[in-house]
């Protein structure tokens, strides 16, 4: 059984886990990316942000992913980052990842931005299709001070 729902403390140390672990599966585990950020442990502790949501995705009672919106520094007023959009292999291929990019962009609307803008890496080849599927377009260079110069693509998408 699916369930999607909000993070809460206690999923701290397995959603870094699985975040930590889909990036090394993919060799993306690089220096400054959220691999080594911090605050990867303490992910409620940042969702507390005003105008930023996690939604956890759980697959017969596992943390299995998830993903969220964050207003981060140095972004426009009206432009969120879709950030820790994680599955580990067992939750890919079920619409997980389309579910939870929906609810992100849906709560982005209602949170009153315009735009969502996310980084990424050339390993995560999957999920690039994804992000082009849902119109989000390539980017020449970073926006905002997300502090995660390991990642050399970026995309943004109006809402």
């Amino acid at each position: 059984m699916v369930t999607i729902r909000d993070l809460r403390k206690e999923d701290n140390p397995a959603l870094a886990k699985v975040v930590k672990d889909t990036l090394a599966e993919f060799g993306a585990n690089h220096p400054n990316t959220v691999y080594y950020d911090p605050t990867t442990d303490t992910l409620f502790e940042v969702f507390q942000t005003p105008r930023s949501k996690y939604f956890l995705a759980e697959l017969n009672n596992k943390i299995v992913g998830g993903g969220g919106i964050y207003p981060t520094d140095g972004l426009p007023m009206d432009t969120c980052e879709l950030v820790k959009m994680y599955l580990l292999p067992e939750a890919r291929g079920l619409g997980l990842g389309r579910t939870l990019i929906e609810k992100c962009i849906e709560t982005a609307t209602e949170n009153g931005f315009k735009k969502i803008y996310l980084e990424t890496m050339p390993e995560l080849k999957q999920a690039l299709s994804v992000y082009e599927k849902f119109g989000f377009e390539y980017l020449q260079g970073p926006m905002g001070n997300s502090g995660h110069t390991g990642c050399s693509l970026w995309m943004l998408k109006s809402l």
